[in-house]
């Protein structure tokens, strides 16, 4: 089950969302991986993401990008905001042939286009069911769509909140405020531009 996959949002949205994770099979792959997810993450630079990280150290807003690709170890995290672009990244780690396992996250049929366009098929499928319990506690969806590009919740209701109101009162940009909650999320799956979008929608209300 993969962090990636509770993002909430409209499909519109959410098409310009894409998260890619590479990480070893545990004692089966996992020998001196290291250098194999540095590779991964120096292709993806090819292609201008939205955001890298490397789950030891963190993403590409709170470290420099040379120091989150020397940290790669365990997994390793990359977001775009298009299919072709994903189709271009993985025509490219399948000519590395890294051996890696390599995740991408998005709405399934812009996926499964972007995975034919590069000759390739999906090996297992992961759907989210969802939040049970009680959801009434839960901060409106306009935020969470926000809170839920970090799969490990570190990126605060209140924070978005707060980003909000910066960006209506003039004093942050949208995008400077989807970099700073963007810099929160230790793994580098958030994606600052969508939340720039989103902030800027609550913004205007």
């Amino acid at each position: 089950m993969t962090h990636s996959l509770h993002r909430r949002g409209t499909k519109e949205n959410l098409a310009r969302d894409y998260v890619l994770l590479c990480l070893p099979a545990v004692g089966i792959n996992d020998k001196d991986h290291d250098p194999k997810l540095a590779e991964f993450l120096r292709i993806c630079m090819k292609y201008n993401p939205l955001n890298i990280g490397a789950i030891q150290l963190g993403n590409m807003y709170s470290h420099k990008t040379e120091d989150v690709i020397k940290a790669a170890h365990g997994i390793v995290h990359a977001v775009f905001n298009s299919p072709k672009t994903v189709t271009a990244v993985l025509n490219d780690l399948k000519k590395a042939d890294l051996g890696m396992s390599i995740v991408v996250s998005g709405i399934f049929e812009n996926v499964d286009q972007a995975l034919a366009e590069a000759g390739l098929k999906h090996h297992t499928a992961n759907f989210s069911l969802g939040i049970w319990g009680k959801t009434e506690k839960l901060p409106s969806n306009e935020i969470l769509e926000v809170t839920t590009m970090c799969g490990h919740a570190l990126v605060a209701a209140n924070l978005v909140k707060e980003m909000v109101k910066e960006v209506k009162a003039g004093r942050k940009t949208a995008l400077d405020a989807g970099k700073l909650l963007a810099a929160q999320c230790a793994c580098g799956i958030f994606n600052p531009e969508r939340a720039a979008e989103l902030i800027t929608a609550m913004a205007k209300k």
